[in-house]
């Protein structure tokens, strides 16, 4: 939990899926945050955040396809947040104080040296923009101030940050500071969206994060990684409807079967498990009941698959609807 928790909070919505599990992002999801005009100091102004999948080297398609996400992000922005936290970052620093390879450069385990493959990886893109970033350290309820100055005297020795932002999201300490640092850097230009409006994400994506967002909760390391959720079926309730009742069908795909087996559970009680937690998440973000039936399906390979991948971008997914209802009209049209 980090990134997507702190743009929940900037947004005072549930616009992206939270879990413990890293890499739990896999789309580019926006964020928009009003802020009144103050006094003196900035104007109203209307920040679009852009919460990317996490930085990593790509080792699947799926991997590709989610650092392609964060790419094409930073290909248009203003300013670069670059959100790193500091619990995590304190693990790593104690795990090389006991094995005896502190470096004193950025943080390095013992697998390899992936984490430090990885944060090079990371300051390596970063480096390359021709904007402001800003450091943004998260969870610093859950340290110590002294253990912090340290953390951020190495972070800053990977790049030329133009502010550098302690923050708890849980706490909202220092998000009124970010919010007003974002404000000061930003160059004036026309509203994106309407005021009342919080994300891009159509509705149908926001469901089936919520039912991956289970999934991650309620199964172990390996199968969330393995899952996908597209919704196949959305039928909203009839205007003015008393007790409205939403209903939706939604595949789960796995790899294997062993990872079914694990999803279903003996006599489907984990299916039931994962489908209750996310009916009443589901239900809290539509404001109605909901039906929710869901099924899994074994896609062997389906992180390798460009084809597969492609389909599980929303953006291609409203496209492919569209085509549908216009083949369902141009049907329609036809003689019998």
């Amino acid at each position: 939990m980090g990134k997507s928790t702190l743009l929940n909070a900037l947004t005072g919505e549930k616009v992206a899926i939270v879990t413990a599990k890293p890499q739990t992002t896999r789309n580019r999801i926006l964020g928009v945050v009003e802020t009144p005009a103050r006094k003196g100091t900035n104007p109203a102004a209307q920040i679009v955040f852009v919460d990317t999948p996490g930085v990593h080297k790509p080792g699947t398609q799926l991997d590709r396809r989610m650092l392609q996400e964060v790419q094409d992000a930073l290909e248009s922005r203003d300013l670069v947040l670059v959100l790193v936290d500091v619990t995590r970052k304190m693990a790593f620093r104690d795990e090389q104080k006991g094995a005896g390879q502190e470096t004193g450069g950025t943080s390095r385990v013992s697998r390899s040296g992936s984490r430090s493959s990885e944060d090079e990886f990371l300051f390596s893109l970063v480096r390359r923009v021709d904007c402001p970033v800003f450091l943004v350290l998260t969870k610093i309820d859950l340290i110590r101030k002294d253990e912090l100055l340290p953390l951020i005297e190495t972070l800053t020795k990977q790049c030329n940050f133009a502010q550098v932002i302690p923050v708890s999201a849980r706490q909202r300490d220092g998000l009124d500071v970010l919010v007003r640092k974002i404000v000061e850097v930003l160059p004036q230009g026309q509203r994106y969206f309407p005021k009342d409006q919080y994300t891009d994400q159509p509705v149908r994506f926001m469901v089936a994060e919520l039912i991956r967002e289970s999934i991650l909760i309620e199964t172990g390391e390996e199968v969330p990684y393995a899952a996908a959720v597209v919704v196949e079926e959305f039928i909203e309730p009839e205007p003015g409807e008393k007790n409205p009742l939403t209903r939706i069908m939604a595949a789960i795909y796995c790899e294997r079967s062993g990872q079914k087996a694990i999803l279903i559970g003996k006599g489907g009680s984990k299916l039931k498990d994962i489908g209750t937690g996310a009916r009443r998440k589901i239900e809290s973000l539509l404001d109605t009941r909901v039906y929710l039936e869901l099924h899994v399906i074994v896609e062997p390979g389906w992180r390798e698959s460009r084809a597969f991948v492609e389909q599980l971008d929303w953006r291609n997914q409203i496209e492919n609807l569209a085509h549908g209802q216009a083949g369902e009209q141009d049907g329609d049209d036809e003689p019998s």
